[in-house]
């Protein structure tokens, strides 16, 4: 049964840290480098991270500087940036690449709460689900007589207990990140 719940903590703890990860790439007015991890530019034939190509540093609060080691991908940089979906216009000065964050109206500060709730549901989702198949997993041990009918029942208590937990562990962080949203 240990084995259940360690399986069922490490799927949780995924679960989380893959919200974290979404919620660092949303763009919230303020400069930051995780904005850019899923822009990927075309370096030789191959999709590349720009923080494998160049050096990304926050210059002000609402500017991030990328500054390529091999100055022939600074195009290459600057047309990635404006093909994804961040909305921002590079500035290209043939050392550096700057992007100026504006900052967020009302409006998209709503929309972009609204977006950081709909993670959050996901990820309770998912844990969920992840609880569902722990829950299955130990009826199939109590059905092959690995337990018994208290062990089934203590173990189903222990998983619901877990989920609790980091459903409590994705509204925190769904909070934090609307919180940082708004007070900007």
């Amino acid at each position: 049964m240990k084995e259940v719940y360690n399986y069922t903590k490490e799927k949780m703890e995924k679960t989380v840290a893959h919200l974290k990860s979404d919620y660092a790439s949303i763009r919230a007015g303020r400069a930051s480098a995780a904005v850019l991890d899923k822009i990927t530019v075309d370096y030789y034939g191959t999709p590349t991270p720009i923080n494998q190509l160049a050096s990304v540093s926050v210059a002000e609060a609402r500017i991030l500087t990328i500054q390529p080691w091999d100055k022939s991908v600074l195009h290459g940089i600057e047309k990635a940036i404006q093909a994804s979906d961040l909305g921002i216009n590079p500035q290209n000065d043939g050392v550096v690449v700057r992007l100026t964050f504006p900052k967020l109206t009302e409006d998209s500060r709503k929309t972009i709460v609204k977006d950081v709730n709909k993670m959050a549901e996901d990820a309770k989702v998912a844990v969920r689900a992840i609880r569902r198949d722990a829950m299955d997993k130990l009826k199939k041990m109590q059905k092959a007589s690995e337990i018994t009918e208290d062990d089934l029942k203590n173990g189903e208590e222990k998983v619901q207990k877990i989920t609790d937990d980091f459903v409590k562990e994705v509204d925190k962080v769904a909070k934090a990140k609307e919180a940082e949203v708004m007070e900007i």
